[in-house]
């Protein structure tokens, strides 16, 4: 009779795991179903977005002059602009070139991007290197930028190189001015001095 209830038993925990199982395979199968696709609208080869100011209002046959912000170009552009929150996405990386009002340029590169239409912020993920006008470097491996304030900032680890002191900074989580004038590091690892390193190789 024990021996009876114990098959029972081991039949009706067997019965009932199969049935969960079951029931997971079936919940998988109809999420992985309810998950729409999405395309993208459009597709650009070798883009190049250029963003301009005017410095006063021009009217529809005034020639004026405008300044060139930024210039935004890359292998390919996929545009979602169809969306309720639309953005364009960057498979093959992109190159972001900012002017200032001197024509000073910053450029900023990265393996994949993100641009969100609403906000204005650049997603920038893999390999992502800004060079200033003055020589100065940050590299890290994901940085957002906001271009409406013309800022910049991560989480991640970073490396930044001042050719004007001649050091090297290792960090984690920073924000910037899109020309490197000013950087706010929120940890910091120590410095290295370039110049030694130099003198050390002459030797």
């Amino acid at each position: 009779m024990i021996q009876i209830k114990n098959f029972k038993g081991i039949a009706v925990v067997y019965t009932m795991a199969m049935l969960f199982l079951s029931c997971q395979d079936e919940y998988k199968r109809v999420g992985e179903e309810a998950q729409k696709k999405v395309y993208p609208r459009g597709v650009v080869e070798d883009f190049v977005l250029t963003y301009t100011e005017s410095p006063i209002e021009l009217g529809s046959e005034d020639e004026g002059s405008s300044r060139v912000m930024a210039v935004l170009s890359g292998p390919i552009r996929n545009d979602y602009e169809q969306l309720s929150f639309p953005y364009q996405t960057f498979p093959d990386g992109l190159l972001v070139e900012i002017f200032n009002e001197k024509n000073e340029k910053t450029t900023i590169e990265a393996d994949y991007g993100v641009l969100y239409s609403v906000t204005s912020i650049v997603d920038l993920r893999g390999n992502v290197l800004i060079k200033g006008d003055d020589g100065k470097k940050l590299s890290t491996s994901q940085l957002y930028y906001d271009r409406g304030n013309e800022w910049a900032f991560t989480h991640e680890k970073f490396t930044f190189t001042n050719p004007e002191d001649g050091t090297v900074m290792d960090g984690e989580g920073m924000d910037v001015q899109k020309d490197l004038k000013f950087l706010n590091a929120h940890k910091t690892y120590g410095l290295m001095l370039i110049k030694e390193e130099k003198e050390e190789k002459d030797d």
